[in-house]
């Protein structure tokens, strides 16, 4: 366990940060709640009709405008975004240089495949990428439109480079909603249920997990009976990880574990896959969350905050390896959109220029101390763990510390509480009971703040709630 709240309350006076970026605030018209069409509950009314119940939504509010970490919705309510668009938007909701990047390349044109006629920007932004990622080796990058699609195509180089057909996946991990990802993905509810069968030569290893007793040496033990019951090693072409679990609860793989997951794959030839599709870009204080481990991986997976919220995706890996399918083995209509390589262009030069990846610690540390603080004076013996990698944090709740019993229902009503006081956020976790932090690196420190103080509020509304 990370951090628990069960030790002693700290005596906080966390330094704050630095402000990163200032905030203007735009103004809002007030949208009148006629025409009936424009209020919150008309459009819920028009999406039951139009938009499958498959598709979920976290609040029942539709926006309209947002800046930085705020956002307002159609009838003009403003709410602070500590969820960041699922931590898409560590630069911030409409950062001034990614959407004027955009905005400019828009004038040159919008699209022609780059698999028709290519274009610099592609290449630019893979020449970056392979610059960030840790290794040194040559390296080569693949962009594509989606997360899971990178991961899908990851997939694919491997099974190419290595001639093997077997992946191995972990407990609790989150990597997409298409059948190959879903079969990888180790969360039933709500991703999988109902959709098998799913494709073959996938294979589950356990997450090291303080809650269910597994420690990395039970979690390598695992493995290695996995190799020897159903996963012939020379049949696996990779080993997929995500360095922080995502949906799975925001825990982090140990160290340990991912170093002795790199011995793995080199002994047997495997290759090893960082899923950084949420935990990349500046999240948790590094540009790739496995370089806290030290670990260089041969493949990783990108997505999410690399444009600020235009959507791309990309597979970087060792560059023989990424070679491995012939020409047209790769490619999408749209990947690697030529707006959305230059979003991601500007996207990475303000983390490198505005210092968030030093931000991303230092809200980390903030957080951390914060919650324990907000834990034991509004809901003691409650906040069972905060754990996290620099601002990539989560607050798991339980019913009692005796039993650590799962609590899915108080964190539903935080949120619930929060989204009335104009906070967003989310939660995460097998069972349900943990809340995850991804809010935009950029915010202010009166910002967080403000968030803070709504969170201690919703917490105890919560609290009060399940105990009347």
């Amino acid at each position: 366990m990370a951090t628990s709240a069960k030790s002693k309350t700290p005596k906080p006076a966390v330094k704050k940060a630095r402000k990163p970026r200032a905030t203007k605030t735009p103004k809002i018209a007030v949208v009148s709640t006629t025409p009936e069409e424009k209020t919150n509950a008309a459009l819920l009314a028009r999406r039951e009709t139009a938009v499958p119940r498959g598709v979920a939504s976290a609040a029942p509010v539709f926006a309209e405008q947002a800046e930085n970490a705020e956002l307002w919705d159609v009838e003009g309510k403003r709410y602070i975004d500590f969820a960041g668009g699922i931590a898409v938007l560590n630069t911030g909701h409409r950062h001034p240089a990614v959407v004027a990047a955009a905005k400019a390349q828009e004038d040159k044109f919008t699209h022609t495949s780059f698999q028709v006629v290519p274009y610099e920007g592609y290449v630019a932004l893979a020449e970056k990428l392979n610059a960030l990622a840790p290794g040194d080796f040559a390296k080569k990058s693949l962009l594509v439109t989606t997360g899971a699609e990178a991961v899908e195509n990851a997939v694919k180089i491997a099974r190419a480079a290595t001639g093997r057909p077997g992946v191995i996946a972990f407990t609790g991990s989150y990597h997409g909603r298409t059948l190959l990802t879903l079969g990888m993905t180790g969360k039933i509810s709500p991703y999988k249920k109902d959709v098998g069968p799913f494709p073959s030569d996938i294979f589950r290893a356990p997450f090291p997990s303080v809650r269910d007793g597994i420690t990395v040496e039970d979690a390598l033990t695992g493995l290695q009976n996995l190799f020897l019951t159903d996963a012939q090693p020379d049949r696996i072409a990779a080993i997929i990880i995500e360095p922080v679990l995502g949906e799975g609860g925001y825990t982090p793989v140990p160290f340990e574990m991912m170093r002795a997951l790199r011995d793995i794959c080199d002994q047997h030839g495997i290759l090893l896959i960082s899923d950084e599709i949420q935990a990349g870009f500046g999240r948790t204080g590094t540009w790739f969350a496995v370089e806290h481990s030290g670990v260089v991986p041969d493949l990783i997976t990108v997505a999410k905050s690399m444009a600020g919220g235009y959507p791309i995706a990309g597979v970087i890996g060792r560059a023989e390896v990424m070679d491995a399918l012939a020409p047209g083995g790769l490619g999408g209509t749209y990947g690697g959109n030529p707006v959305a390589c230059a979003a991601a262009l500007a996207a990475i030069e303000a983390i490198e220029s505005e210092g968030l990846l030093a931000r991303s610690l230092e809200l980390g540390t903030h957080f951390r101390t914060r919650f324990a603080e907000i834990g034991a004076r509004v809901a003691p013996f409650r906040m069972w763990d905060i754990r996290g990698l620099g601002a990539m944090l989560a607050v798991e709740f339980v019913t009692d510390f005796d039993t650590a019993t799962p609590d899915a229902a108080l964190v539903k009503s935080i949120c619930a509480h929060a989204l009335k006081r104009g906070l967003i956020l989310l939660g995460c976790g097998m069972h349900g009971n943990a809340l995850r932090i991804m809010v935009p690196l950029t915010a202010s420190d009166e910002i967080i703040e403000e968030g803070l103080a709504i969170f201690e509020a919703s917490l105890a509304d919560a609290v009060a709630e399940l105990s009347a």
